[in-house]
């Protein structure tokens, strides 16, 4: 894992240099900058969609959902980037939380043949496309602070077989060079994506491909985003990975893994198919609040990777991926174990 200290500091001068060689930036526009105090803590978007659905439900009355839905809104979750042109918005998003003097979460989501074209199908035409759309995010963040997820499910897709074989190397590719762009930058963390225990049992079967997509360069994966595995099973599946990645630290998905998964039973119950039983699965609740203090030395936070109340596709009741869907949000807040 990348060091942390003074030689750390020292190896993103240089790589930051370079990036800016790379990106033909002058030097004289491309700035050098000790890091600023940290005053902690995660950016919230006052704006999210689920912000914006309190305002609307107080404005029509349901106070009782406005109440439900504010447990959501009141917590910091990832801003997702896809195919739009990311630089600008991702300028704005740090920007935001530069000014609160918080850290917001970014999702990087945009590799070719993203999804193995399911419910999240899209992703960039090509890999020069994919470099050119991760060096936009680059530039947008600047010299702001930043958590970055690289990539849901693009390593554990190609360990799962769905991916074909003739696009793994570039796939690997694409990932241990957004990884360097990202690394390039003086205040953001980059975690590469690595599943999670319901999905690919064995951890050892990552560790090679995330090997070859740069987790080394990083400050570590990230388990359990989208999904709903409990927290006490992911951060043990997690340590072995750690384990055979000499020591990586990893953040964990809370978002939604407060009752864990859909269950066989349940699914069978609800007359939904075992292999969708992670889209949109109905009983599912708020997990742990997100946060960068936690009791294990190798995990670095809870996050809100997935944003509660959206979607995960045209399955299961659900609208399309990413879709705000009102009635899933007000479940999570209600089945939640612990009211945030």
């Amino acid at each position: 894992m990348r060091e942390r200290g003074a030689t750390k500091s020292v190896m993103r001068l240089g790589a930051h240099v370079a990036l800016c060689a790379v990106a033909m930036l002058p030097l004289s526009g491309c700035r050098m900058f000790d890091a600023p105090p940290r005053h902690g803590g995660l950016w919230v978007n006052p704006d999210s969609p689920a912000a914006r659905q309190v305002r609307e439900r107080r404005n029509e009355g349901k106070n009782r959902d406005a109440a439900l839905i504010r447990q959501i809104a009141q917590q910091p979750v990832a801003e997702w980037l896809g195919p739009a042109p990311p630089r600008e918005r991702v300028r704005f998003i740090t920007a935001s939380a530069a000014r609160t003097g918080s850290t917001p979460v970014l999702v990087a989501y945009h590799i070719p043949y993203r999804d193995c074209g399911r419910y999240s199908a899209g992703g960039a035409r090509s890999a020069h496309a994919y470099r050119r759309w991760i060096e936009q995010i680059t530039l947008g963040i600047g010299d702001r602070e930043a958590i970055v997820v690289l990539e849901p499910d693009a390593v554990a897709q190609l360990v799962d077989g769905c991916v074909p074989a003739r696009l793994r190397t570039a796939r690997l590719a694409m990932l241990r060079d957004a990884v360097a762009m990202f690394a390039a930058l003086p205040h953001v963390q980059v975690y590469v994506d690595a599943g999670n225990p319901g999905w690919i049992k064995n951890p050892h079967r990552l560790v090679r491909p995330l090997r070859e997509g740069g987790v080394e360069q990083a400050d570590g994966f990230a388990l359990n985003v989208s999904n709903f595995q409990p927290t006490r099973r992911t951060v043990a599946y997690g340590h072995r990975l750690s384990a055979a990645l000499d020591g990586a630290h990893f953040v964990i998905d809370t978002s939604r893994n407060g009752n864990g998964p859909l269950r066989l039973r349940g699914a069978a119950r609800h007359g939904i198919r075992a292999r969708d039983s992670w889209c949109n699965p109905p009983g599912r609740a708020l997990g742990e609040r997100p946060s960068t203090t936690t009791d294990d030395r190798l995990v670095d936070a809870y996050l809100w990777i997935k944003r509660p109340g959206e979607s995960d596709g045209t399955c299961n009741g659900g609208p399309p991926a990413g879709r705000w869907w009102t009635a899933y949000a007000l479940d999570l807040a209600r089945n939640a174990p612990h009211r945030h």
